[in-house]
């Protein structure tokens, strides 16, 4: 009865996506402010079409956020769906084959900004909750709770969760999220650990002016040499991060946890041509899936200063700054890591400049036991669509806001995403396959049969 229901509301269901698509929530920039929301505005709309008791836009600090639910029986279970409605910037606009806002649906997949990550995972939970709705088969309470801050670090949901009354308002057995990847296409799996995450900027200021690299080479630092160098210490020739006290609590996998973890489906030679490289490098001592889920890591993610206009400027500049970013795995706290990574910089910084650091997030991992009645639901439900037992994985990426649900709300989350490494999330030509999106809504469908048992 579901899967009739699914497949005769397909050309609906991916229509409804695309309107939410076609909306530029970009929450990192603020001239997107009123486009944020327009698109909470548009999320509500499709909840109360859905079947949600009722739908409303929930101020905050920022961006809004959009609750809904639908309660049934307050004697049976609930369960809250998050997810996001904000997406990553679109730049360079160059690479991408078509409009990042104007959704194209070719080779069986959905090309857009937030086609995958997270409007395309999330909408599948709408759809599975209009389905059982529709079909008479909802066997729990349902909330939805989708901020447009996750890109960001979710600063404003994270202060008003920490309200009584609104962890009241959010209360539920188990918190559901479509927001990650599986291991292949083929081959179902659960994210069981989210890495932790401190981003920032660093700041490296130097003259008050651009100086005359000419009158003034050699007499006064120059902050992207300054920059550069300080940054050139942080991974040694083994990939190493060499930043003291950084893995006093890093927790290390048993050998038979390494074993579990290789086991999954994978290629080091596809993963390299999928991402368009010859020679892969990381951690020595580890393997490729093993550097993505269970070690630390760091990245520089943008570093700007001086001239780089068209042509040449013979300057010293006054500013130079880079985004840096750490991923942590369990048992590292990110404000530990924050101050002794800012310790370790202030140590090496020489006293001819001056440096700064502006925070943009300090997010906890996560770990999800395998045991939990929850996580056999849908391992249930995986194994009812896909014919096989799901493989637990851990993710490479963070999801902040799962980990805080868990200190404030004291709930556990369930991550049962449908993405593909090939969806090129956060990156230009974002797009997310058909039958995956399908395939995620008969899933979340059976979860519900499952757990509502």
């Amino acid at each position: 009865m579901t899967k009739h229901y699914i497949e005769a509301n397909k050309d609906r269901f991916v229509e409804e996506l695309c309107s939410l698509i076609r909306i530029p929530s970009i929450s990192s920039e603020s001239e997107h402010k009123p486009d944020m929301l327009r698109c909470a505005e548009r999320w509500k709309e499709l909840l109360i079409q859905a079947g949600v008791d009722n739908a409303e836009i929930v101020d905050t600090i920022g961006n809004p956020l959009v609750y809904a639910e639908k309660m049934i029986d307050p004697a049976k279970k609930t369960v809250l769906i998050y997810g996001h409605y904000d997406v990553m910037p679109v730049i360079p606009l160059e690479l991408w084959d078509t409009n990042p806002f104007e959704p194209v649906i070719k080779d069986g997949r959905i090309w857009a900004r937030g086609a995958d990550d997270d409007k395309g995972q999330s909408f599948m939970q709408a759809k599975a909750f209009e389905t059982m709705v529709a079909t008479n088969t909802l066997t729990c309470n349902v909330k939805f709770l989708l901020e447009g801050e996750e890109e960001i670090g979710s600063p404003s949901l994270k202060e008003w969760i920490k309200d009584e009354k609104n962890k009241q308002k959010v209360m539920a057995d188990v918190i559901l999220v479509s927001d990650t990847d599986m291991v292949s296409a083929d081959v179902p799996s659960i994210t069981t650990g989210l890495r932790g995450l401190v981003k920032f900027e660093m700041r490296i200021t130097g003259p008050d002016h651009d100086l005359h690299s000419g009158d003034f080479g050699g007499t006064v630092s120059n902050p992207i040499n300054v920059l550069s160098q300080m940054i050139g210490t942080v991974l040694d020739e083994k990939g190493h991060i060499t930043i003291p006290g950084f893995y006093d609590d890093v927790l290390v996998c048993s050998s038979e946890e390494r074993e579990l973890i290789n086991r999954a489906p994978f290629s080091d030679e596809e993963y390299k041509k999928s991402v368009g490289v010859d020679l892969l490098h990381g951690e020595e001592g580890y393997t490729t899936l093993e550097r993505i889920g269970i070690r630390p890591t760091f990245d520089v993610c943008g570093i700007q200063g001086g001239y780089s206009g068209e042509g040449f400027k013979t300057i010293i500049p006054s500013v130079a700054w880079a985004k840096l970013s750490f991923r942590l795995v369990a048992s590292q706290d990110p404000e530990r890591i924050a101050r002794i990574v800012e310790e370790y910089f202030r140590s090496i910084c020489p006293k001819s400049v001056k440096i700064d650091f502006i925070y943009y997030e300090k997010g906890m991992p996560y770990v999800c036991p395998i045991d939990l009645p929850e996580y056999k639901a849908a391992e249930k439900a995986l194994m009812d669509t896909y014919g096989m037992q799901p493989i637990p994985a851990h993710s490479g990426c963070s999801i902040s806001i799962v980990s805080d649900f868990e200190q404030e709300l004291g709930l556990k989350s369930i991550l049962l995403g449908f993405g593909l490494g090939a969806d090129n999330i956060h990156a230009p030509n974002e797009n997310y396959r058909l039958d995956r999106f399908f395939k995620g809504i008969e899933t979340a469908v059976a979860f519900f049969q499952h757990y509502g048992k």
